[in-house]
């Protein structure tokens, strides 16, 4: 994995400031371990785009900590989760 390029995409864009620390442990519980992502997370990760959001699954799992993880696995689980949270956001919600 490319970590420089990882870190200028998260620089770039500002990833890091873009979604509140609830709402990124919730996503990232829901990618790394088991969970469900709730609909206003998943608007606050579909304001952060697609871009900002595989740099910073692919910078974590850079770190040693999670060394150890199937990285293919967590990768597509994150775009599991993205295209999720854009089918949730794009569909029009029921109406009372």
């Amino acid at each position: 994995m490319a970590t420089k390029e990882n870190e200028q995409i998260i620089t770039e864009n500002n990833c890091e400031t873009k979604m509140g620390l609830p709402y990124v442990l919730e996503a990232f519980t829901s990618i790394f371990n088991t969970g469900s992502i709730s609909n206003k997370c998943c608007g606050e990760l579909v304001v952060l785009g697609k871009v900002s959001h595989l740099a910073l699954v692919k910078r974590t799992l850079e770190n040693p900590l999670f060394k150890d993880l199937n990285q293919t696995t967590i990768i597509a689980k994150s775009i599991q989760t993205w295209n999720n949270c854009l089918a949730l956001i794009d569909s029009p919600s029921p109406s009372a």
